[in-house]
């Protein structure tokens, strides 16, 4: 699994919101400046990850996007797989049912994948955005 510059603009937005949560609604243009982000790119972000109900947003001079859940509810996990879709580094992994490929009977590889996948899953999962901003904020400390 790589993330692209999606899943990373993405996540550097959400800790930005994570890093200012209880603020209120914070404009699109504050996080593309303080998080180097594209303005235009952001604003694609920012819709998907309000489908997927990681974020609100208003419009309006007061308007702008916050966390619609608490950072500790957020996991990693859930970031990455609304920016940048199931986790597996192969189809077979993750959706095609072992009988459905010819080779399932003497694959030795796809228990390899299937192990990359569930430990990248748990390491994500058990990751919250609140997490990684405190990391962020020691990192910036030192």
């Amino acid at each position: 699994m790589k993330i692209s510059t999606k899943g990373e603009y993405g996540i550097r937005a959400l800790l930005e919101l994570t890093q200012r949560y209880g603020e209120g609604y914070i404009q699109s243009s504050e996080i593309a400046a303080k998080r180097n982000i594209p303005e235009n790119y952001l604003y694609q972000l920012l819709i998907t990850m309000r489908k997927a109900g990681l974020i609100r947003s208003r419009r309006g001079p007061q308007g702008g996007h916050m966390l619609a859940r608490s950072p500790e509810k957020i996991s990693l996990n859930d970031a990455v797989v609304v920016l940048e879709g199931p986790l597996s580094p192969t189809l077979c992994a993750d959706e095609m049912a072992p009988e459905d490929c010819q080779f399932a009977g003497v694959c030795a590889v796809r228990e390899i994948w299937t192990m990359v996948t569930e430990t990248t899953y748990k390491l994500l999962n058990e990751t919250s955005l609140a997490q990684l901003a405190q990391r962020e904020k020691e990192k910036q400390a030192s």
